[in-house]
């Protein structure tokens, strides 16, 4: 048995029978940062999860930099936590701090986000929705609404994430299948309402003011909203004159859903820290873990927009 943090706690653990699962434990979390809404509820749900369950929760806030995950990774496995969660900025570049954990005994969790590795022995699995299937969801609405004849503009995410690579290709795949849909420009606007914002206004400037243009896509709703206000600027109505759709369900894309500024979203839940601790539980019991435990959400219209906004923002 796995005796940490204290010699105390084995001491009980020996004694009163109690398994390494159920004795507290600490766990790493390094999160990509703050960028969006989303991100900061995520980050308030999985801290919230691990007060609830008595874990200790080291916590390491990146700012959007891979360097800083790293760094983080390896204090973690330096200090000797039980466990790791980690939302990774970027698909890549994870081979070697992930083995240096691996070789430690320490299991990591991927949350929200996934990596590309030589070897997928080197995490325990990843915690997140189908980034593809958001984008066909989201491709396959705006086709429906279209009729299938949509010229548009896509607000791509943070670039090398594996939410904005997988946005993009779902959407694609749909996309492709009509001969009258084309995306007219693509860029990132790293997942930020400012970023999202300053995008759209380059875009609208490029396509005429945006006269020519039928929809937005946005791979999260923070650039969602920000593009909404350089619409509005531009002299054209939003969820209108050009049709918005982006992925998160935070609860300001339902106020502006409500008020007609935008007109559908996917919801990717927040609340990953519940199923993200039961498999470190699991794994520490000796029980199988899925390789990719998924949570996926509904897309919500602006029927139900106004009453979404008012449960969501209590």
């Amino acid at each position: 048995m796995r005796c940490k943090p204290s010699v105390l706690a084995c001491l009980l653990a020996a004694t009163f029978g109690l398994s390494a699962t159920a004795q507290a434990m600490t766990v790493g979390f390094s999160q990509i940062g703050s960028e969006s809404g989303w991100r900061t509820s995520e980050t308030e749900s999985i801290k919230a999860e691990a007060q609830q369950r008595g874990i200790e929760l080291k916590f390491s806030d990146a700012q959007q930099k891979q360097e800083n995950q790293i760094k983080a990774l390896r204090s973690f496995i330096a200090q000797g936590v039980d466990a790791i969660l980690l939302a990774p900025v970027v698909e890549t570049g994870w081979d070697q701090v992930l083995k240096e954990a691996k070789d430690a005994g320490i299991p990591v969790v991927l949350v929200d986000r996934g990596v590309k590795v030589k070897d997928e022995g080197l995490y325990l699995t990843k915690v997140a929705s189908d980034f593809v299937e958001e984008g066909r969801l989201a491709g396959s609405w705006l086709a429906a609404e279209t009729s299938g004849k949509c010229d548009l503009v896509e607000l791509q995410g943070t670039v090398g994430s594996s939410a904005a690579i997988d946005r993009k290709t779902g959407f694609a795949q749909v996309v492709d299948l009509f001969p009258r849909m084309h995306v007219l420009r693509s860029q990132s606007g790293d997942f930020t309402r400012a970023g999202g914002k300053m995008v759209m206004e380059s875009f609208l400037k490029a396509e005429n003011g945006g006269k020519g243009l039928c929809a937005v896509y946005a791979h999260n709703d923070d650039m969602a909203l920000g593009a909404i206000q350089a619409i509005k600027e531009a002299g054209l109505k939003p969820g209108k004159d050009l049709k918005v759709i982006s992925i998160d369900a935070v609860p300001d894309i339902f106020k502006a859903m409500a008020e007609g500024e935008t007109n559908a979203t996917i919801e990717l839940s927040p609340n990953l820290g519940g199923p993200a601790f039961d498999a470190i539980d699991a794994a520490k019991a000796g029980k199988a873990v899925p390789k990719w435990i998924k949570v996926q959400g509904p897309l919500y219209l602006p029927d139900t927009a106004a009453a979404e906004y008012q449960r969501r923002s209590q």
